[in-house]
Parts: C-alpha cells; sequence; structure tokens
C-alpha cells in the first residue's frame, strides 16, 4: 500500500465517522421533549374521517386529562386519565399509568393519532 491509499482510506473513514456524528447530533436536537407546561389547556380532538365528530379535551397541569377524557375513551375503546410529553409527540395513559394512544407531532400544536381500526384522530390545540 502506498502512503497517498492510506491517506484516501483514512480521510474516507474520518468523513464518515463525522458524518454519523453531527447526523445524531441533528437528529438529537429535532426530538427536544416539550415542556409539559407548554402542552397544558385545552385541545380539541377529531375523527378525520368523520369531520362532525369532534370534542374538546384539557389536559391538566397535574399529567391529569380532564374534561373530554370520556369521549376520547369511548374512541379508543378504554380508560384515558392522563397524559405525559414525548420527543416526538404526546402519549395518554390509562388507569395503570401505560400508555394507551400516541399522539404523534405533525408542526406545533397539531397532533395525530391511529385507532385500532386504522381511523385518523387529530389532536389540536384550540383557538
Amino acid at each position: 500500500m502506498t502512503p497517498q491509499t492510506l491517506s484516501c482510506r483514512a480521510a474516507a473513514w474520518l468523513l464518515a465517522t463525522l458524518m454519523m456524528f453531527y447526523g445524531a447530533i441533528t437528529m438529537a436536537s429535532s426530538l427536544l421533549l416539550a415542556d409539559p407546561s407548554e402542552l397544558v389547556g385545552h385541545w380539541q380532538l377529531q375523527q378525520a374521517a368523520q369531520p362532525g365528530n369532534s370534542c374538546s379535551l384539557d389536559l391538566l397541569q397535574n399529567a391529569a386529562l380532564g374534561d373530554g377524557a370520556e369521549c376520547l375513551s369511548k374512541w379508543i375503546g378504554e380508560a384515558a386519565v392522563g397524559w405525559f410529553p414525548e420527543p416526538d409527540g404526546i402519549a395518554i395513559t390509562g388507569r395503570e399509568g401505560s400508555r394507551v394512544i400516541f399522539f404523534s407531532r405533525q408542526k406545533e400544536g397539531l397532533y395525530e393519532a391511529r385507532l385500532k381500526t386504522d381511523e385518523l384522530i387529530v389532536l389540536q390545540r384550540a383557538r
């Protein structure tokens, strides 16, 4: 092997390593965990296939669900009692504290989830 071949190979490995390192940093910064206080408040739930089928949902400061929890519970088929932020969305929890449905962040103030029937539910910040 010539010194130039070794140098090209070393440069290729260095470049690949740097791309992985900076790619990981970029990905991590794009999935920042929202502060719960940013999500507390009034939200609107809507079934995408049935635009008239909607209800409001309150995310409370104590990580509990307020008004509208019964409506969401009916749609998902089990009790929805709490919530917590995740880096890429909002998790809704059941009585035991386990996640029963996950709303994926689409953009600021807009989240989507799929029911077991594959129906889309939209969660949007109430104005």
